[in-house]
């Protein structure tokens, strides 16, 4: 009579793709919960993947699963956008007090009033990654250090702004 040893059946680890693919959707929904907005929602999954994929390697199975690894650096990410809105928003608080105050709030003789008009229609957030990576011409990296926010957060508000002077610009008549 012989005895087999049990086959030990070897999982492969999952692959980083393979974990994305499964829990995007979860990650998204959970930062959608958190911020009560999607766009932020978006930006802040796109950063959580992107760190999640610097410290892929570092991943370890036995501690826990990927969804709560992934859902952990996801609330890091989501806290750390918190912070840094209020930041921001207190910025904002500030220029507007010291806009009441008599300061001149143009953006420069050389603007036409419908661009001037449509500049102030941006969110302090939008008008200031224009003047530095338009105006300034600052790179995508300074500008994401200055700001406390990634360089792929950078390129998103500054394609949304845009998007948005140019819709507004077309309600003037000045865009073809």
């Amino acid at each position: 009579m012989t005895f087999d040893t049990p086959r030990r059946t070897e999982t492969a680890a999952p692959t980083f793709a393979s974990v994305a693919e499964e829990l995007l959707d979860d990650v998204y929904g959970y930062l959608f919960y958190l911020t009560k907005n999607w766009a932020v929602a978006e930006d802040l999954t796109g950063e959580t993947f992107e760190a999640a994929l610097k410290k892929w390697r570092r991943f370890d199975p036995a501690r826990g699963t990927p969804r709560s690894w992934l859902l952990a650096i996801a609330r890091s990410i989501a806290l750390d956008w918190f912070r840094s809105d209020a930041r921001r928003r207190k910025r904002e608080e500030r220029a507007e007090a010291a806009g009441r105050r008599g300061e001149d709030d143009s953006f420069g003789d050389t603007l036409s009033p419908e661009l001037q008009d449509s500049l102030q229609a941006l969110s302090a957030g939008e008008r200031e990654v224009v003047a530095l990576r338009i105006v300034l011409d600052l790179d995508g990296e300074e500008t994401a250090r200055l700001l406390g926010i990634t360089s792929t957060a950078v390129s998103t508000r500054l394609s949304r702004a845009l998007s948005k002077l140019e819709e507004r610009m077309r309600d003037h008549d000045v865009v073809v």
